[in-house]
């Protein structure tokens, strides 16, 4: 039996980064068809940390109530030596983006709430038992022929049209290989073994990465009292004998009291890979999560980074089926996200070589150097408040230049002679950077997480003043277009006023806290034109909005009328 089904977008897998971009392009009203070759979601353990920018994602497609019950805030990572002495601690306390910076978590549970929020959009639809055999792409759009065995063991075949696939597959992509791009890194010989048990035996809630010699490895407290242990295997040490309940005893004999009384969820064996695809785009087809990246588990980036790719992807998907934006826009996923998830590849590769040392010069050198580190303050917190995490930041892409105002590109300083960029605290550029998640009150409610009471789609914010009385006629007209939402934030004491003054199409929103007034008081770019994503396309002083809505939009190929928009009506030169 054949048949041809149409959507917008096929995701071919549904891991994690495929069920996410399901959810986001869901929740933006796109028609979706998910093909994954398994007949159900994977329901063993695999990632164990979850962070913030994942949490903001997961907030914003409206499943972090039904995500929280199956994670751990403030998971602490110490590092210990072969002597049980603490190396490094990280521990970050910051709530920048609106939740604690890491969380435990199990991925099963996750999963499935991703998957099961699916259920609320009547325009996705999912296909496990599907195995993608083959893609034909055309000028027009993509079809995907599918294999399906059923229930009487015999197999048919079906075919799914749409203009966009994207495949979500792992490491082993079917559709990277198809787009022929490189997928370049290494995939260090060392193996691992994993080991899960129910009924955590230890209930210590964090993760120790012990960097002891004779044997590495990991010792991590999960939520519902699940325990993960990860040991480095030695040249000739058999899987099948590593794997066994004996071996397994014999291992975990300085660990915990009982070794010999545990319930096992698995044992398996595993190797790390570091590698990142050439290009993330060809043509009609695209590739997010592990099929674009692969990246050992030291710092627990490989299911975020999938997350990242997703929130990446997704309203860039949405401009170009909507007419917001040109295709072009789709190369800027790989300009965008390639050069963070290899900087996190690398970071979690150098992080696997500190723990695996075990020529005994380098790890007496190694534990030497972190005890002088851990003499100062400043090292100590550079570890400790995790800034060694390389956090994402555009440099090109959909993005506008807060100095210049050139489209496609934005600098990481500020440069301009002004009087109030020569005199701010931090001329760090906000663009191309996650923009904070303070707290705010509104019309809608007190104490709420900013990204509630904005939404999900292009927003423009403005400190201290109405959108409309500081921008031209013809760039509100653009930013309707856009479906851009119009905000002003004031200080709690001023909101009343804001509110009855301020335009009724104007969104008041009161810094009770004073994070935001902290925020714009170090920085000269009091206008904030913030993508869905929560990234932040351009940034800058009042009389510079004209120009550079006009480069954001340059930089998307905007199909929005925004012709009156250019540099020159800046009011303000450089």
């Amino acid at each position: 039996m054949n048949s041809n089904t149409d959507s917008e977008v096929l995701i071919i897998g549904a891991g994690p980064a495929g069920l996410m971009l399901a959810n986001i392009l869901g929740m933006y009203g796109r028609s979706v068809t998910v093909l994954e070759a398994r007949d159900e979601l994977i329901d063993y353990p695999r990632g164990v940390g979850l962070d913030d920018e994942s949490l903001r994602t997961i907030q914003t497609v409206g499943l972090v109530d039904t995500v929280l019950p199956h994670t751990a805030p403030q998971h602490i990572m110490r590092l210990v030596n072969g002597s049980g002495k603490t190396i490094m601690i990280n521990n970050p306390q910051t709530q920048e983006f609106g939740w604690d910076r890491k969380h435990a978590f199990i991925q099963p549970e996750v999963d499935k709430a991703l998957y099961e929020g699916l259920a609320q959009y009547s325009s996705i639809n999912v296909h496990f038992g599907h195995l993608v055999e083959d893609v034909i792409e055309d000028a027009s759009g993509v079809t995907a022929i599918a294999r399906i065995t059923n229930a009487d063991g015999t197999e048919s075949e079906a075919r799914f049209s749409a203009q966009y696939l994207v495949g979500c597959e792992g490491g082993k992509s079917p559709t990277r290989k198809r787009m022929g791009v490189s997928f370049e890194g290494d995939s260090p010989s060392t193996r691992w073994l994993v080991v899960d048990v129910d009924n955590d035996p230890l209930g210590t809630p964090n993760v120790f990465l012990g960097a002891d010699p004779k044997r590495p490895y990991v010792s991590i407290g999960l939520p519902h009292a699940v325990r993960r242990w990860e040991f480095m295997l030695h040249d000739g040490e058999d899987e099948s004998v590593v794997t066994s309940e004996a071996w397994v005893a014999e291992m975990l004999k300085d660990h915990v009291p009982d070794p010999h009384n545990l319930s096992y969820i698995r044992r398996r064996v595993f190797t790390h890979h570091g590698r990142v695809a050439g290009s993330f785009r060809k043509g009609r087809q695209l590739i997010a999560g592990d099929a674009a990246h692969l990246m050992p588990v030291w710092m627990g980036q490989g299911w975020n980074s999938g997350m990242r790719d997703a929130t990446n992807l997704g309203w860039k998907l949405t401009s170009v089926l909507t007419g917001t934006a040109d295709e072009e826009i789709l190369d800027t996923f790989t300009s965008e996200r390639k050069d963070h998830a290899k900087a996190m590849v690398d970071l979690s590769m150098t992080l696997g070589s500190v723990i695996k040392l075990t020529n005994p010069f380098a790890v007496a050198a190694r534990d030497a150097a972190s005890s002088v580190l851990n003499l100062f303050p400043s090292a100590k917190s550079y570890f400790s408040d995790m800034r060694f995490k390389p956090m994402p930041r555009y440099t090109s892409g959909v993005l506008a230049d807060p100095t210049t105002q050139t489209s496609g590109s934005a600098a990481a300083k500020l440069t301009s002679k002004l009087i109030p960029v020569l005199t701010a605290n931090n001329k760090v550029s906000p663009v191309g950077v996650q923009f904070p998640q303070p707290r705010v009150n509104s019309v809608h409610g007190e104490n709420q997480r900013l990204d509630d009471v904005i939404g999900n789609w292009w927003t423009v914010l403005v400190w201290g003043n109405d959108p409309k009385d500081v921008l031209p006629a013809h760039s509100i007209k653009a930013l309707e277009a856009l479906g851009a939402k119009l905000v002003a934030i004031v200080p709690e004491t001023q909101r009343a006023w804001a509110t009855e003054h301020m335009d009724k199409d104007v969104l008041v929103l009161g810094d009770h806290t004073g994070a935001f007034k902290k925020w714009f008081n170090e920085r000269p770019t009091q206008m904030i034109f913030l993508r869905p994503d929560r990234f932040v396309a351009g940034a800058c002083l009042h009389q510079h909005g004209p120009a550079t809505l006009a480069a954001i939009l340059d930089s998307m190929g905007s199909a929005t009328d925004h012709s009156r928009a250019k540099p020159q009506d800046s009011a303000l030169a450089l």
